[in-house]
């Protein structure tokens, strides 16, 4: 697990995947240099994938008081109750997010907010979609305190991904919709909204990450 206190450059590329480009370039070009054409094609599509994956497009963010957008981009997996919210304590509505291959990996947060905890957690590495996922799998809590109501984003590592990236710290304060990390390589962001909080997201919905409404605070 990475975090960043200060948050890099927004580029189109997400700044995380530029030694990945970088040493698959460098395989291109000797595979080509040395006659490997199929390989070099096979690397050349390889790129290409990656900077595809670390793409970081602009979001337009609703403005609308009250409300909590996405944290991610994904699949819901599923809306259910829970009786102990991490960090905080307390019931409240968890709102779980797969996040394939395919989707993009910044992570964003859903509301306007000071950053009130950041704790780490070690572990497994189950495939993201299970619902164990969220309590044997390493993962980064976020709690996030606003005048509106608190919300707690956690972002879980997956089968594959191995690398969580979080820039916040304690006491930071955030806009609805920043950027505030990133997961590598497939994986899945659970959220926790207060339990009379207004959801809008049912299991099987797809989700922008900073653009989807996910609910409002009661």
């Amino acid at each position: 697990m990475s975090a960043y206190h200060i948050k890099p450059p927004q580029l189109p590329i997400a700044v995380e995947g530029f030694p990945f480009i970088s040493v698959s370039l460098i395989l291109v070009f000797f595979a080509f240099v040395f006659g490997m054409t199929w390989l070099g094609t096979f690397l050349t599509l390889l790129t290409g994938f990656i900077v595809y994956f670390f793409r970081n497009p602009e979001r337009k963010i609703p403005s609308d008081e009250g409300l909590v957008v996405s944290p991610a981009d994904g699949r819901v997996l599923c809306v259910v109750p829970c009786e102990d919210t991490p960090l905080l304590g307390g019931p409240s509505q968890r709102v779980s997010i797969f996040l394939s291959v395919f989707n993009v990996h910044i992570n964003r947060s859903p509301i306007a907010a000071k950053v009130k905890k950041v704790a780490y957690h070690a572990g497994k590495f189950f495939v993201a979609s299970l619902d164990k996922a969220c309590v044997h799998n390493e993962r980064n809590t976020i709690a996030l305190e606003s005048s509106k109501g608190s919300v707690v984003m956690s972002q879980v590592a997956g089968l594959v991904a191995r690398r969580i990236v979080c820039y916040l710290k304690e006491g930071d304060d955030i806009a609805r919709g920043d950027r505030l990390g990133l997961i590598r390589f497939g994986s899945r962001v659970d959220l926790f909204l207060p339990a009379n909080a207004v959801i809008d997201v049912k299991a099987g919905d797809c989700l922008k990450g900073g653009a989807s409404i996910i609910g409002r605070f009661a």
